[in-house]
């Protein structure tokens, strides 16, 4: 089968979005088709352009009306598709249901090409609370628009327990981990007088950082400042100045910091890949998934943080329902409300723990992305 893996941006990286599209497509290949990847992004002189495989399709120029063409203007994609027959387009939502991609899709459909969506978080209406008013702008014509765009698709990708999705059935599925790429954590840091907590993630409110940083501010003031066993925690990602300073849907974490004058027990190490990013988990005992889900209407997500977590064989706390962990003896749940997270509770977590990296990535063999894959392959052959 002949597969254009379509998104509406590019890849940086550092994203853990990117690594995550391009596990998928060579998911994708693993089961044995032909995938081209079509994205959008500037090219070395600063134009917009959309490309296929590293190459330009169409160059939209530069400034606000090249950002405004490319919403308008699909015609190289279709162009595309059809002269090199392409049979399936597995598309990523980026909540940009618009007049001009209902036609194009519709077009396709027409050609013969049939089309999946992921929709990567469901619901997704309640992140934009706190966004600007272009931001809320967009949503809003994404709302009028996304069923009729998800009609022209055979399907909708979720990560949701969702039977169905703007009207569309739906391909539930997990988040799946590429273990070739993820590094299993080898160090054992000594914990008996300092624990390290990472979270990595691009920041937004629902990932609840703020619970942990209350909960640590809590912690240090119990005991005057100085405990038996320091606690720091590592925040690898970007932060939003929303994120830190404070919104209308959740406290920022630097009045906490600040507050309970904790700023050497919280590190923020913006965006790191690679070694850089290995280095910090080394340091590491405990990660820290989504603390906040409930703040955008969510309760059952599938996580791809919890994932890469258990694939590097960390133990981790969350809040959300994820059937996947669960009931894992390695995870810890948190209550999906506002109250801090508990210090104490992680460590004396810890004390106990007694499974072995090898031991946790071992749990999530059957979540790679081949298999995942393949999971919506087959139904769109049995459905579709």
């Amino acid at each position: 089968m002949k597969i254009l893996f379509l998104t509406y941006h590019g890849f940086d990286p550092a994203s853990g979005i990117s690594k995550k599209m391009l596990a998928q497509i060579k998911g994708l290949r693993q089961n044995g088709h032909e995938v081209h990847v079509c994205s959008y992004d500037r090219d070395a002189q600063g134009y917009m352009c959309r490309f296929v495989d590293g190459h330009v399709i169409y160059n939209y120029g530069k400034g606000k009306w090249a950002a405004i063409r490319q919403r308008m203007d699909y015609r190289c994609l279709y162009d595309y598709c059809v002269r090199e027959k392409i049979e399936y387009i597995y598309a990523r939502s980026y909540m940009n249901a618009t007049p001009p991609l209902v036609k194009l899709f519709k077009r396709l459909r027409k050609a013969g090409i049939k089309s999946v969506m992921e929709v990567p978080t469901y619901p997704y209406d309640q992140e934009f609370t706190a966004y600007d008013w272009n931001q809320r702008m967009r949503l809003r014509i994404d709302q009028m628009y996304r069923q009729k765009l998800a009609s022209e698709m055979e399907a909708i990708v979720t990560f949701s327990d969702e039977e169905t999705i703007f009207g569309q059935r739906t391909i539930r599925i997990s988040n799946g981990v590429d273990l070739d790429v993820i590094p299993l954590h080898t160090t054992h840091p000594d914990t008996s007088h300092e624990v390290h907590l990472i979270a990595v993630a691009e920041v937004h409110t629902w990932h609840g950082f703020d619970r942990l940083i209350h909960g640590l501010g809590e912690y240090y003031k119990k005991y005057g400042g100085n405990p038996a066993r320091k606690v720091v925690f590592h925040i690898v990602g970007g932060v939003w100045p929303s994120e830190m300073n404070g919104s209308v849907v959740a406290p920022g974490f630097a009045p906490y910091i600040q507050k309970y004058g904790i700023e050497e027990y919280v590190k923020f190490h913006g965006k790191l890949f690679g070694q850089e990013l290995n280095d910090v988990f080394d340091q590491c005992s405990f990660a820290v998934g989504s603390l906040a889900r409930h703040r955008s209407g969510i309760t059952v997500i599938k996580t791809l943080k919890n994932r890469e977590y258990a694939s590097r064989g960390l133990p981790f706390i969350y809040s959300e329902q994820d059937s996947d962990f669960d009931d894992k003896p390695y995870v810890l749940k948190a209550p999906a409300d506002e109250t801090p997270v508990d210090i104490e509770q992680i460590l004396a977590f810890l004390d106990n723990f007694t499974l072995t990296p090898q031991q946790i990535r071992q749990t999530v063999e059957h979540l790679s992305w081949k298999k995942q894959m393949q999971i919506v392959l087959e139904e769109l052959r049995v459905k579709s």
